[in-house]
């Protein structure tokens, strides 16, 4: 971690500011929420905005949208901390653990603290600031599609924004190490597509089957056949995944059931493979339920598009980036993970860039994936984040680059 014992200029003030952020960060661990009721959160990190004298307004119900103005008239760039957890009872044994059986698992309360801490930086550099910057508070990204509520509610209007820029802590790519920036141009992260199926049969006593038509055999037989639409339809160098995460059916041992529902979802990178898939999902379904004399009833659901970097934006990044972790400390992420986030939903409407901080350290046990009860962050590189996003910042409002 090259200049994290700098203390001079922006970096310095990061390193500064990282007992602080470490602070932020464990007493947003301690209350973690799901979705949209982010109230006791929304309003911790509203308060220390009050207290650093930073305008914000409200969004997406518990969402913030926050508003540093430069000196003078130029382009405006957001910067995107999600703040939702998980339920999930914590496992971790931190002394500062949920206590709620919600859990922060995907390190959404160091994203929520790294953005307070370059909000802190960037009051100290307003004046070499041609534009505005947006910090963007954002509810609701574990599954409930939080951004598009962001943006429905104007957050990328009034002044309007040019590009957007976030960040993921964790270990994401096992290629990043700790202190490492994971990036790459072009898809990043995955598609996601829920879907959920009911098939309909005839219930009748397990010793007279003839007399019916059994759910849970005709989906049986569909749950295998689905895999076949990514093992011999999708090309192979495209990556596909579908998984049936949930299943329901039946009463009792002796009886044939009537009813099985299952759901789950499929990860793509293409939007031409997603419809392929849709299509195909149905397809199968109906087909194979008609073939065993039952229904299907198949609903393709909402779900999050592929998070696709600008290549424009990565360079400002990488070039940020560099300054402060060193440019060995760089990786260039040669596949993309099938993983989703919502911040696609602002790449949508502008250009930017998506990267990854890397937070795991086997040295110190701190190996769990994201979304597990014993999910941790090695918090001693948590003032990069706020030093990679001031200097982007400053690098993107600065006149020589207008």
């Amino acid at each position: 971690m090259k200049n994290e014992k700098e203390t001079t200029g922006y970096i310095g003030a990061a390193c500064a500011l990282q007992d602080e952020i470490v602070s932020w960060r464990r007493d947003l661990h301690r209350i973690p929420e799901l979705g949209f009721e982010l109230h006791q959160t929304s309003a911790y990190v509203r308060s220390r905005l009050e207290e650093m004298g930073v305008s914000y307004r409200i969004a997406a119900e518990t969402g913030i949208v926050a508003l540093i103005e430069g000196t003078g008239k130029g382009p405006t760039l957001a910067l995107r901390a999600d703040m939702d957890a998980l339920p999930i009872r914590e496992e971790t044994g931190l002394p500062f653990a949920s206590t709620n059986n919600n859990m922060h698992a995907c390190g959404h309360d160091a994203h929520a603290a790294m953005l307070l801490g370059t909000a802190k930086i960037l009051l100290e550099y307003r004046s070499r600031m041609q534009g505005n910057i947006k910090l963007l508070f954002q509810p609701g990204e574990e599954g409930y599609g939080g951004a598009a509520r962001m943006i429905t509610d104007g957050c990328l209007e009034d002044p309007p924004v040019d590009a957007a820029v976030g960040l993921h802590v964790g270990q994401i790519f096992p290629e990043v190490g700790l202190g490492q920036i994971g990036i790459c141009a072009g898809p990043i992260l995955a598609a996601s597509t829920a879907f959920e199926v009911l098939i309909k049969g005839s219930s009748t006593h397990g010793a007279l089957p003839h007399l019916g038509v059994d759910a849970i055999t005709t989906s049986a037989e569909i749950i295998l056949a689905l895999q076949k639409i990514v093992s011999r339809e999708t090309n192979p160098l495209n990556p596909v995944v579908l998984t049936i995460g949930k299943i329901k059916g039946g009463e009792a041992m002796n009886i044939i059931t009537d009813r099985v529902s299952f759901s789950g979802d499929f990860r793509t990178m293409e939007a031409s493979e997603r419809d392929f898939v849709a299509a195909r999902l149905e397809e199968i379904c109906t087909a194979t339920a008609a073939a065993n004399r039952a229904e299907a009833e198949v609903k393709i659901l909402g779900g999050y598009p592929s998070t696709v970097n600008d290549p424009e934006y990565v360079e400002w990044v990488v070039s940020a980036a560099s300054r402060v972790a060193g440019k060995d400390n760089i990786i260039m992420v040669k596949k993309p993970n099938m993983g989703t986030e919502d911040m696609a939903y602002y790449f949508e409407k502008v250009p930017g860039a998506y990267f990854v901080l890397g937070t795991g350290n086997p040295a110190r046990g701190i190996v769990y994936p994201h979304h597990n009860s014993r999910f941790d962050i090695d918090e001693s590189v948590l003032w990069m984040g706020p030093a990679i996003f001031t200097g982007l910042a400053l690098d993107y409002l600065s006149p020589v680059n207008q």
